[in-house]
């Protein structure tokens, strides 16, 4: 429905369910519009519209999602050669400079990271024929909004802009509509699929106890037929908190979320690819547009935040035409939020059944093995696990958390000046600055032959030099030049009359105490008598 629309170059908002293919919709008529030199060798285009600069910009909101659409378009583009480039945080400037400067046909960047090379002059816009803001909705929003429309207002005024997601609201249309030109409003669905989840996802809902919560997945994760397995936390560190616990289990688990470097997270996201890892565990920004073949399960260990949330997080399985299963597992504080995300998509599941993990309807309905314990038997533990996977070094940009945060970081800094402590070994040694006196602003004379000597040798005998020799100096100038002359500081010094005449001296403060009578004292029988 799309490729005919956008191949003519008309404004598209493009709207389907999750895994239906919105990359490639609007990835094939961008790759059309560029002009690359297979084009020019054919003669479909003229020589004078090649440029270095790209053409094609795609906005994305997280780095997963850039990587993977920047794998699509290569793949899609290789046949006739498209340069595609992906421009994210985290990452250091220095590669996606050059190959800026080597030129590009399409851009795939996070809002952020793009203003930055263009507020540098590093990222030239002035080229771009099409804009397209996949998962739009989240890139419209309050958070986003501020930098897409600094980004859209550096580009040309005649363009193409494509929107795609697969929530849509109406204020978010409202919205894009500011920066479209009488778009088409494309919106693509099954006749038989009914309501806003793919009906391939079949969802299970439960309330649960959050201390419980950790036990019920590690049955859940034992079902039969299990593939991958993504779990969806709301905060980073339950995420690594279940992620840290599902390994003492036994299961080959990793961690995708904000606190960890951007090597960390790349890590475990193609160790979850490769097979290496099979549960994935992960906050909101793995929920939209990751791909992975061979998830058959998505748990939602705490409660969306809305509607939307919980459409995209589910929709990491049931993707094209593939079936998957999806478990929500709801706390007792936040049964007032799910009834408003059921009541808004109109599913079945407004009071959900109390359930533990040990409840016999869990182990029916998800087709957990009979007996299942919450560790993963020794014999089933074949996977590699995520250090089986290497640490990509990125010449990370603030990066954080322990795996790959600060390890993944490049060379070794000091804290002093930011350098290797091989380099600072390599610097000659530095010089001490000397201090010189000097009077209302100039040198004083004889001050610099006086600190030469003094500094040379700090023995007795060289400052004795020292001193006759500032006292030449100083002896042959005028009676200005003497008053001006350093004062060499007298030395004092010790003689053996000069020890003995202290020493006779308290001898002989000794003798005369001790010569003197001690006072006597008036008693009262002395006194009787003398009065006798």
């Amino acid at each position: 429905m799309t490729l005919p629309v956008a191949l003519s170059g008309t404004d598209v908002i493009g709207q389907a369910k999750t895994g239906t293919g919105k990359t490639l919709g609007f990835g094939l008529p961008l790759l059309e519009r560029v002009v690359v030199p297979a084009d020019v060798e054919a003669g479909r285009a003229e020589s004078g519209q090649l440029t270095e600069a790209p053409q094609a910009l795609i906005v994305v909101p997280t780095r997963e999602l850039c990587q993977q659409v920047t794998n699509d378009l290569l793949t899609a583009g290789k046949a006739r050669n498209v340069r595609v480039l992906a421009i994210y945080g985290g990452r250091a400037y220095e590669p996606q400079v050059e190959a800026l400067k080597k030129g590009v046909d399409v851009v795939v960047g996070t809002p952020g990271r793009l203003l930055d090379l263009a507020g540098q002059r590093k990222l030239n816009l002035k080229h771009i024929k099409c804009l397209v803001l996949d998962e739009a909705d989240e890139m419209l929003d309050l958070g986003f909004l501020p930098d897409v429309e600094k980004i859209i207002n550096m580009l040309p005024v005649k363009r193409q802009t494509m929107l795609f997601s697969a929530t849509m609201p109406g204020a978010v249309i409202g919205l894009a509509r500011r920066y479209m030109s009488q778009p088409t409003h494309i919106r693509a669905t099954a006749p038989d699929d009914e309501g806003q989840t793919v009906a391939n996802t079949a969802q299970f809902v439960y309330r649960a106890h959050s201390m419980d919560k950790p036990e019920m997945v590690s049955r859940i994760l034992q079902a039969e037929g299990r593939g991958l397995a993504m779990i969806f936390c709301r905060t980073k560190r339950t995420a690594a908190d279940i992620a840290e616990q599902l390994e003492r289990r036994g299961f080959a688990s990793g961690a995708v979320h904000g606190d960890l470097g951007q090597g960390a997270r790349e890590q475990a996201l193609r160790a979850f690819r490769n097979g290496k890892v099979d549960v994935l565990v992960c906050t909101d920004v793995a929920a939209r547009g990751i791909d992975v073949e061979g998830v058959t399960h998505v748990i939602n260990y705490q409660s969306p935040e809305d509607e939307k949330t919980y459409l995209h997080r589910i929709g990491r399985t049931g993707r094209a035409g593939a079936k998957g299963i999806a478990i929500t597992l709801v706390d007792w504080d936040d049964i007032p939020r799910w009834q408003l995300i059921n009541k808004a998509l109109d599913l079945d599941f407004n009071d959900p059944v109390e359930t533990y993990s040990s409840s016999p309807h869990l182990y029916e309905e998800l087709s957990i093995p009979a007996g299942t314990k919450g560790v993963l038997p020794r014999t089933e533990r074949t996977r590699a696990g995520l250090d089986a996977e290497e640490i990509e070094d990125l010449g990370e940009t603030g990066a954080r958390g322990s795996r790959g945060g600060s390890g993944s970081r490049g060379p070794a800094r000091s804290r002093a000046g930011g350098r290797a402590p091989a380099e600072e070994a390599e610097r000659p040694a530095r010089t001490p600055r000397r201090r010189r006196r000097t009077r209302a602003g100039a040198p004083v004379e004889g001050e610099a032959a006086a600190t030469a000597v003094v500094e040379a040798d700090a023995s007795p005998a060289s400052t004795v030099a020292s001193a006759s020799s500032a006292s030449a100096v100083s002896s042959g100038s005028s009676v200005a030049e003497e008053a001006a002359a350093p004062r060499t500081p007298r030395r004092r010094r010790r003689t053996r009359a000069g020890a003995e005449a202290p020493a006779a001296a308290a001898a002989s403060a000794s003798e005369e105490a001790a010569e003197v009578k001690p006072r006597r004292r008036r008693t009262r029988k002395s006194a009787e008598s003398a009065d006798s």
